[in-house]
């Protein structure tokens, strides 16, 4: 376990709202502070963070994410415990003190980046060597000498041993190729082979410039697959990474150009639009989408231009908007993707493209014409029920009139009908709102709780037990009363008890409570049940005698036949009094 005292000196350097406010948007709300939550879609912030306590923490009322500074950077970032605590290091300059155990992982962690940055230096190596088909593919796609060397590009030849052999010399072990995905191993002859073959060959970079991962892209004819991407590792999630962003995120500019791929990402580089980025063989993600939040306020989707892409732009949309990211649209004429069109006809008109971009509702009010023939009545209903759709997703009243406006005139239809229309979307909408919230309800009461699932079926007694964890948060000095008060087996159910059984042990060895006191060992969703038993319970006063009339409720659970969750509420209310008049 960490020393308390660097926990407590890495959370007093990087206070909450400090690392927070480079994810998401923060607004002051009295005392708090207010953002719409990383971790799910929303419209209106419910995650709340208290930086007026002394164990600052944030909780979402919406997901019920929650927790300190390292449970947020573990979330939002992907990252096991030790990561996060070393990322946080590292931001504040401070070094990590390692027990055994994170000295093997943090050890474990430093041999795979080296041998990926081994590996590309083999690749880029392999790029000049003997076999010359990588060379000139890249060369017959016009990149410079200048541009390659930039980006690390290598090659991997048509041996399917050469890296293994290579590497393995170099003294890396079988065992940490395979981890790192760089080879596999036959299952006819146990033999370990190269990941890829007869490919140029992509270094994925993480923001500090290690190399992570790699992908490839076949030089063959027919060779399939096209490109071939490495799989998630221990310093590799493709999900949270974006090829390009060591480089993009120097850019002086708040706009990122979202392309679709590594040949994209570069020919638009070396164009001169150095902040450009894309996913790694994968769909974009909520992930990738908040890094770009810390570094852009606006991105220009630039997928290519055929079926495939314009979907993708679609869904693309939608993610970035989640994370409150202006998405524009870049519209290329004569060239299916950046590439083709930077070729054609030169960064300068690329720029102009750039300006020229289209906002996203522009983009999606145009695609409800798509497979319609606007010059028939029925074509133009069907588009016009489409954008009926999308105009009642505009929030703002003065954006959806300056829209509806526009659409009014390009179909030729009368404003107020159209407004009517949007108005009745609206109504049909919120309609089925309040019956799904309705239904979330009376489905509350009995959905299983993930974290403690004893609950549901205990309701008192787990109210209980956190009214005695709370009063431990704020009075660990009066641990030894409660503990006579309250043995552990009293304790109904097993998240709980899990709790209080770990908060007893760490505080009769002196700690503090704060919430870093679990950070090892419990995971994110638990850390964010035991900060919602906080936040739940921040306006209530709880004293010596609300702890001993919980005690009396888990202790008559253990002798009384009757449980407190078969009781009605009056019977519950008639019960708990007669405990505090018996304590009187």
């Amino acid at each position: 376990m960490l020393p308390q005292d660097f926990i407590y000196a890495l959370k007093q350097a990087n206070p909450i709202e400090g690392v927070m406010s480079s994810y998401v948007q923060l607004r002051r709300a009295g005392s708090l502070m207010k953002c719409l939550c990383p971790f799910h879609s929303e419209k209106t912030p419910s995650c709340v963070v208290y930086t007026d306590t002394q164990d600052q923490h944030f909780y979402c009322f919406g997901c019920h994410a929650g927790g300190d500074v390292i449970t947020f950077i573990m979330q939002i970032e992907g990252l096991s415990y030790m990561d996060a605590v070393q990322m946080l290091a590292e931001r504040a300059g401070m070094t990590v003190p390692r027990d055994a155990q994170g000295n093997r992982e943090a050890e474990r962690r430093t041999r795979l980046l080296e041998l990926n940055r081994t590996a590309a230096r083999f690749y880029y190596d392999q790029l000049r060597g003997q076999d010359k088909r990588g060379l000139v593919y890249l060369r017959d796609r016009a990149l410079s000498p200048q541009i390659i060397n930039k980006y690390g590009l290598g090659y991997a030849g048509d041996s399917g041993f050469s890296l293994c052999n290579a590497m393995i010399a170099k003294g890396f072990t079988e065992d940490e190729l395979i981890t790192a995905n760089l080879c596999g191993r036959s299952q006819k002859s146990g033999r370990l082979y190269d990941r890829f073959r007869n490919r140029v060959i992509f270094p994925i970079f993480d923001l500090r410039g290690s190399v992570i991962a790699f992908g490839g892209r076949t030089v063959e004819k027919d060779g399939e697959p096209k490109y071939l991407n490495s799989s998630d590792t221990p310093v590799f999630k493709k999900g949270h990474n974006l090829f390009s962003m060591q480089f993009a995120k120097k850019s002086q500019s708040k706009r990122l150009i979202l392309a679709e791929g590594y040949m994209d990402v570069i020919a638009i580089h070396q164009a001169g639009f150095e902040n450009v980025v894309a996913s790694l063989g994968t769909a974009l993600t909520p992930d990738q989408c908040r890094l770009m939040r810390q570094y852009a306020e606006e991105v220009v989707i630039s997928y290519d231009s055929d079926a495939a892409g314009q979907n993708a732009t679609v869904k693309a949309i939608n993610l970035l908007r989640a994370v409150g990211l202006r998405p524009r649209i870049l519209h290329m004429h004569d060239a299916k993707d950046p590439d083709e069109f930077i070729k054609k006809f030169g960064p300068p008109a690329f720029r102009v493209l750039l300006e020229d971009a289209d906002d996203a509702m522009t983009f999606e009010l145009e695609r409800c014409k798509t497979g319609t023939d606007t010059d028939t009545e029925d074509g133009k209903i069907a588009a016009l029920q489409k954008a009926v759709a999308v105009l009642a997703d505009i929030e703002n009243d003065m954006q959806r009139d300056i829209y509806l406006s526009r659409v009014a005139h390009d179909y030729g239809v009368e404003k107020e009908i159209l407004s009517a229309q949007v108005d009745a979307e609206l109504r049909k909408r919120r309609g089925g709102a309040k019956k799904q919230a309705w239904r979330n309800v009376q489905n509350a009461a009995v959905t299983r709780d993930p974290v403690n699932p004893d609950a549901v079926s205990h309701r008192r007694e787990a109210m209980a037990e956190e009214t005695i964890l709370c009063y431990l948060f704020r009075n660990p000095d009066m641990l030894e009363k409660v503990q006579e008060t309250v043995p552990p087996e009293h304790f109904v159910t097993a998240f709980n008890k899990r709790v209080y059984t770990y908060l007893s042990e760490q505080l009769s060895k002196g700690y503090t409570y704060s919430l870093s006191l679990f950070g090892e060992d419990f995971t994110p969703q638990e850390i964010a049940y035991i900060t919602r038993i906080s936040v739940d319970l921040e306006q209530v006063e709880i004293n010596d005698k609300t702890v001993s009339d919980c005690a009396e409720i888990l202790n008559a659970y253990q002798a009384d036949g009757k449980k407190a969750e078969d009781l009605d509420n009056t019977e519950f209310s008639a019960k708990f009094d007669a405990l505090r008049r018996k304590r009187t």
